[in-house]
């Protein structure tokens, strides 16, 4: 999602970089996963804006309750601007594990560490600069 890796555009298009295997504890039917929204889309959630070995969320968009590899394929793709989840519904299952499969509440997602808790595969720390776009601010020290 947040892998900023696009020099290889520049090389005549966008290339899909496959991490080694992660220890899945719990693999999840890839026929039962949710289907993920986006441009060249990979079997992980890379897309052609993020594609790093770390690369391997998506997130279910508040405003259309459907999963997209990143924001710009959401803005590319949707016919509406993302919604960014409120704080109170931060128990929603809305970030999908691309490793694993499995789904994770927002707050769980903010809490792991960048880790998926379920298979160990880990995450794109450089998300963080992003989460506005997803997840409301967290309240200052004001409320």
């Amino acid at each position: 999602m947040a892998g900023e890796s696009r020099d290889d555009e520049a090389a005549g298009g966008p290339e899909l970089r496959r991490p080694g295997p992660h220890p899945i504890a719990d693999p999840v039917n890839p026929a039962a996963r949710p289907s993920v929204v986006g441009i060249d889309v990979d079997d992980e959630t890379r897309c052609v804006h993020y594609h790093t070995a770390l690369d391997v969320i998506a997130i279910k968009m508040r405003c259309c309750q459907t999963y997209y590899a990143c924001k710009d394929c959401h803005e590319a793709l949707a016919d509406h601007a993302i919604e960014t989840w409120p704080r109170h519904e931060w128990d929603e299952a809305a970030v999908l594990c691309g490793a694993c499969g499995s789904q994770m509440s927002i707050r769980r997602y903010l809490e792991s560490g960048s880790v998926c808790q379920a298979c160990g595969a880990r995450f794109n720390p450089g998300c963080r600069n992003h989460y506005h776009y997803y997840f409301e601010a967290a309240p200052g020290p004001d409320g």
